[in-house]
């Protein structure tokens, strides 16, 4: 366990603590209180005879008052059994409440499995192709040597991806950094490649004005990465998807356009939710993961993401993010 989680443990067990102790000292004291209430109520004086009585009576060496039996050990029980009770109610709360944050490690371990699966897939897929490509080079005695470069390069930026990953899993706020968007723009596109031309899609890049935004380079070539892979997986064979980058005063607009069907069974602010999936129509379809860590990032790095356009003439996904002064 890290330094981090042992002191949201301690946090947590510290307030849980805290919880249940005031809870129960409330409850006790309300029992307690109710109690006294009924005992003066229903109590009385004792008789003159026996030298006075306990509240406002004549002077005396005594000062007992009489309680009646009947009434105060049903109330007894009756508190007992309400404070049982409450009690449980709270050791519930305090049991739900001390599973949580082993509940939120849970999602957060089964998010960053099926994220760092998803935002793998692609450089691995191009990975596997250098690979390929060097073996038949090999087997022909040609120089491997550039081969072996992009295959480093290619290691380095899932290394990066997954440190990125990570960063994200922790809930931590993203690093400082600046990212010239159209350079990030063209490694996205040399990274979705080999996917694209499976699919027989066509990859261009037109840059209105030149920008920079407030993100790490690793983590904007990320979120192209999933806007391009996801645009190609529903762009129809010998299409085009489009990146257009551009820029107003405060904010650098990032628009990734494919030629599919639309979306189709769910609404457009729906494809940002984890999991969540189109109608299928031929190829599978996959909107949804890489859109929803899409959004994630957007947000955390204070811009946003938004289906601007969807017809049957194809999609149009805006990024917007704040720009680098």
């Amino acid at each position: 366990m890290s330094d981090a989680d042992t002191r949201r443990v301690r946090r947590a067990a510290l307030s849980i603590g805290l919880w249940v102790g005031i809870s129960s000292g409330v409850i006790v004291a309300i029992g307690i209180g109710v109690l006294i209430a009924v005992v003066l109520s229903t109590s009385r004086r004792e008789g003159e005879e026996h030298g006075g009585g306990w509240v406002g009576g004549p002077a005396g060496t005594r000062d007992d008052f009489i309680v009646d039996i009947d009434v105060v050990v049903p109330t007894v029980i009756i508190l007992g059994l309400i404070g049982v009770v409450l009690l449980g109610v709270v050791a519930a709360v305090a049991a739900r409440r001390s599973v949580r944050p082993l509940g939120e490690a849970l999602r957060r371990q089964r998010n960053f499995v099926a994220d760092a699966s998803h935002e793998l897939r692609t450089p691995l897929t191009t990975l596997t192709s250098r690979v390929q490509v060097l073996q038949r080079r090999h087997d022909r005695g040609e120089d491997i040597g550039a081969g072996l470069t992009d295959l480093r390069h290619d290691a380095d930026m899932m290394a990066d991806v997954l440190n990125d990953l990570l960063i994200a899993a922790e809930g931590e706020s993203i690093p400082d950094g600046n990212a010239d968007v159209a350079t990030a723009a063209a490694a996205a596109v040399a990274a979705v490649t080999t996917s694209a031309q499976d699919s027989e899609v066509s990859l261009t890049i037109t840059v209105d004005q030149e920008a920079e935004v407030q993100l790490p380079v690793v983590t904007l070539v990320r979120i192209l990465v999933a806007l391009l892979d996801n645009a190609v997986q529903h762009s129809p064979a010998r299409g085009t998807v489009s990146i257009h980058i551009g820029r107003d005063l405060r904010n650098v607009t990032v628009r990734v356009v494919d030629e599919g069907s639309g979306i189709e069974g769910i609404s457009p602010d729906q494809v940002f939710e984890r999991f969540a999936r189109p109608r299928e129509s031929g190829r599978p379809r996959s909107f949804g993961l890489g859109l929803s860590l899409v959004r994630d990032v957007a947000r955390r790095a204070g811009g946003s993401i938004e289906v601007e356009r969807s017809t049957t003439s194809g999609t149009t996904f805006l990024l917007t993010l704040p720009a680098h002064p």
